[in-house]
This record gives structure tokens, C-alpha cells and sequence, in this order.
């Protein structure tokens, strides 16, 4: 029997949604994003500390057992959405959503206990290297190797795009062994590492380039069964930044309909010409039904049913797209001042733009849907 679907947030949810938007606006304002995206770090330790020992973030969707809150992915995508909405620069999304995801899916209890107790408690930053130069997001792209060395392995390759690779204290590596491609622990100072940062579109998420040359590492869940954990952790992931991507959209919405009310031109405001209605009609609608399927799929997720797969590749692609519509068009509903550096809008332009290509384009998850419904 399967439970009965209720799109409606419960009071609990709605006041978790308002502590969050709170704080960020506190600690995330414009003025903190555009301090932080120019650090070498990307992020405010002071402020990571506070989302974990007081607000508890890092810990929420984790099992209590492994020192979270134990919450769902409900709860989870709200975090995300009002991350979205106000741009947060913090290595959460890959510390939570990619590496707590892959040891949660990894089956190993020694793994999730050695990890998941730093992550929760904010102390320990995470990533998943998985991607490398040849830039493919399927398992086909994992050329790195790891080969067995004394009672662990030893890793040879590079990984780029790496999520917050430059600060992660811990990595969790995709290498190909006899066995096929196994998930592997690097510690952030292992020997043998070299981490580069890359210059990336979207200054508010930092990405590296991370080097193995007998990086010494241990296997997390079984050899040769890491694609499977991968492959479910990049769904969640999927539904995550939807979740993320209608947060910042429904900004982009809110800031071009205020302007829109505010600008006047011939002495009228801008709001009540046809064609600046009609943009802003059109983006309600793609915000609306952007919001109905990340909701899904985070409902999907919560559940871990059989129609994550495809939800998350439909949530992924459609939430990309309607994303990306909203920024550019909250530029032309702004004219001139949306094109200069000191507006706001640019920077969600450029988060709308990274996050449509980042784990695949619209295109991929549409390619990907049609594989997994069989068409």
C-alpha cells in the first residue's frame, strides 16, 4: 500500500523553513556572499560552526544513531530550497547531500561510524571525487585506479570538479579496481594528494582539481559495488539541487515582480506594459511547476521508492530550465542595471547556469529518463 502523497508542509516544516530563512538572512546577505565567493576558501568558518552546533543543519537528515536528528528529505530539500534562495557560500551541499548520501547508501557501518558523527556535528568537511578532466557523469568517465597495498589501497588518477574539493578534511574517491568501480575514504592531508582550485562561473561554489599519485585510501562498502551507491547518491543529489534551484528561482521571481511594481518609464511602472506581465506570468508558471517537481522528488526521496530514479532525472531537468528562464529573464526586466556587476542578479544568473550543467545537462537527464522508463 503506498502511502498517500500530502504536498502540504506540516507547521513543523513551515517553522523549520522560517528558523532557516532567518538565519541566512542574517549570515548569507548579499554583502556575505559577495565577501565570501572572493576567498580562497569560499566559505565562513564562524558560520559553518553556528549551522552545526546550533542550528544543527549538517546532522538533520542523519540517523540519530550517528549523532543527527534523524529527520527526512523533506526537511532536507527545505534547507536546500532556502540555501538557493539566498546563494549560501558553504560546503554543504557537498559535505551533506554527496558524501553523508554516499555513506548512508554504502552499506558499511564502520565507514558510516568512522564519518557521519564529524559531518553532523559540522566538524568534518566531506566531498565525493568522482568526476574527472573528461568530464562524463556516468561510470564510463572513472579512469582513476586504486590497487591494494598492505591492508588498504593505493590511488593513482585526477579528479576534477571536485564539489569543495580544496577544504574537504575528508574525500570520498570513485577508482576502478579488478573488481570494478569501489568507493574509497582519502583523509584531507593523505600524502600524495595535490588539490588545486579551479576558476569556476559560479564564484559561490568552489570546485577543484585533486591529483592521486599513491594516495593511500580505504574502501568504503564493497569492492566493485561503488557505481550502485554513486548511482543512487547522484539521484538524491539530483533532487537536492532541484530542491536548490527552485529556492533560488522563486528569488528570481520575487526580485523581478518587486522591480517591476517599482520602475517607472512614459510615467507608469513597467509592471503594467503587456510584455513585462507576460514574462512574469511565464515565469510564475515555470516557478509553480518547478516547485511540484522538486516536492516530488524530494517526496521520492523520503520515501526511497522505486520512482526515485526517474523523478529525480525529470526534477533535474525541468528545475534546470525553469531556473535558468527566471535569472535571464529577471535581467531583462531589470535592463541596464541587470547587466552591471553590482546588481544582485548576475550572481543567480551564474548559480542557474553551473547548476543546470552540474551532474548533468538537461539534455542527459532527459536521455537518462527515456533509459529508465524504457522508452
Amino acid at each position: 500500500m503506498i502511502a498517500p502523497m500530502n504536498f502540504a508542509f506540516t507547521e513543523e516544516q513551515e517553522e523549520l523553513r522560517k528558523t532557516v530563512r532567518s538565519f541566512l538572512e542574517a549570515k548569507s546577505s548579499e554583502e556575505a556572499v559577495r565577501e565570501q565567493m572572493e576567498t580562497e576558501q569560499g566559505y565562513d568558518p564562524a558560520v559553518w560552526n553556528q549551522m552545526g552546533e546550533q542550528m544543527g543543519l549538517q546532522g538533520l537528515h542523519i540517523p540519530e544513531e550517528f549523532g543527527g536528528s534523524g529527520y527526512g528529505y523533506v526537511e532536507l530539500g527545505i534547507v536546500l530550497e532556502e540555501m538557493g534562495r539566498s546563494l549560501l557560500c558553504a560546503p554543504f551541499f557537498s559535505t551533506v547531500v554527496l558524501a553523508a548520501n554516499a555513506l548512508l547508501l554504502s552499506g558499511d557501518d564502520d565507514a558510516k561510524k568512522a564519518h557521519l558523527p564529524g559531518i553532523a556535528a559540522g566538524t568534518t568537511i566531506a566531498t565525493v571525487a568522482f568526476t574527472e578532466p573528461n568530464g562524463k557523469w556516468d561510470e564510463a568517465g572513472i579512469e582513476a585506479t586504486a590497487t591494494a597495498s598492505g591492508d588498504g589501497h593505493l590511488i593513482n588518477g585526477t579528479k576534477s570538479f571536485v564539489i569543495d574539493g580544496h577544504v574537504a578534511d575528508l574525500l570520498l574517491v570513485a577508482a576502478k579496481t579488478g573488481a570494478g568501480t569501489s568507493l574509497f575514504a582519502v583523509e584531507g592531508d593523505a600524502s600524495g594528494m595535490t588539490r588545486t582550485s579551479l576558476s569556476t562561473m559560479d564564484q559561490t561554489r568552489k570546485q577543484a582539481k585533486v591529483e592521486f599519485s599513491d594516495t593511500p585510501a580505504t574502501l568504503v562498502g564493497t569492492e566493485g559495488g561503488g557505481w550502485d551507491v554513486l548511482q543512487g547518491m547522484l539521484d538524491l543529489a539530483a533532487v537536492s539541487l532541484a530542491a536548490e534551484q527552485v529556492g533560488g528561482a522563486q528569488f528570481v521571481l520575487e526580485m523581478a515582480v518587486e522591480y517591476a511594481k517599482v520602475r517607472v518609464q512614459f510615467g507608469r511602472p513597467i509592471g503594467s506594459f503587456q510584455a513585462i506581465k507576460h514574462k512574469c506570468a511565464d515565469m510564475l508558471l515555470e516557478v509553480e511547476s518547478a516547485k511540484s517537481a522538486a516536492y516530488y522528488g524530494m517526496w521520492c526521496a523520503a520515501e526511497m521508492n522505486d520512482e526515485l530514479a526517474s523523478t529525480a532525472s525529470l526534477a533535474k531537468a525541468y528545475c534546470s530550465e525553469a531556473y535558468f528562464h527566471a535569472a535571464a529573464e529577471n535581467i531583462q526586466i531589470h535592463g541596464g542595471i541587470g547587466f552591471t556587476w553590482e546588481h544582485p542578479a548576475h550572481l543567480y544568473f551564474k548559480r542557474a547556469k553551473s547548476s543546470e550543467l552540474l551532474f548533468g545537462d538537461p539534455t542527459y537527464h532527459r536521455e537518462q529518463l527515456a533509459q529508465r522508463i524504457g522508452i
